[in-house]
C-alpha cells in the first residue's frame, strides 16, 4: 500500500475530445490533466486565486510528457489521478494516472514539471513551505 494519496476526479469522453475514429485525441487529455491538477489544489485549500494572491506565485508548466497505452473512447468514464511525484527546490513534477472507472489498467500516465516563478518578474523562487505542507498526503516519499 502507499504511503500517499492519489488524488481521484472522473471526466468523460466527450464529442469534442474525439477523432473521426471516436478515439480520444491526444491534447483531450492535457485538459483533463489540467483538472485534476485544479481539483488537488482546490481540495487542500489552494485554489489558484489563493495560491496566486497569497502565496504570491505562479506555477507555470516547464516540461510535459505524456505516454499513451491504450485507446480511450467516446462516452468513456474516465479516472484521472494526480499526485505530487516529487519536490525539487524551486518545482515540483505531478504525476498522473488515466483508467476506465473501475478498471485497473493505465490508459495514459503523464507528469508535469512546474516551476515556482515570482509573479511580477517570473524570476524563480522556492515552492513555498505552504504548498509543500498541504500537498503532503498526496506526495510520493522516496523509500
Amino acid at each position: 500500500m502507499p504511503d500517499f494519496q492519489k488524488y481521484t476526479i472522473e471526466e468523460r469522453v466527450r464529442w469534442g475530445d474525439v477523432d473521426a475514429a471516436r478515439i480520444i485525441f491526444y491534447g483531450a487529455y492535457i485538459r483533463f490533466f489540467e483538472f485534476a491538477e485544479t481539483e488537488l489544489f482546490r481540495s487542500v485549500g489552494l485554489p489558484y486565486s489563493v495560491m496566486f494572491d497569497e502565496l504570491d506565485v505562479w506555477l507555470p508548466r516547464v516540461h510535459l510528457e505524456c505516454d499513451f497505452h491504450h485507446a480511450a473512447q467516446l462516452d468513456d468514464l474516465l479516472e484521472v489521478s494526480v499526485y505530487v511525484g516529487k519536490f525539487g527546490n524551486k518545482s515540483m513534477r505531478l504525476d498522473f494516472e488515466v483508467r476506465r472507472k473501475g478498471d485497473e489498467l493505465i490508459i495514459a500516465n503523464a507528469h508535469f514539471v512546474l516551476a515556482a516563478v515570482r509573479r511580477d518578474t517570473f524570476e524563480t523562487v522556492p515552492i513555498p513551505a505552504e504548498l509543500k505542507l498541504r500537498l503532503a498526503p498526496y506526495t510520493k516519499t522516496k523509500k
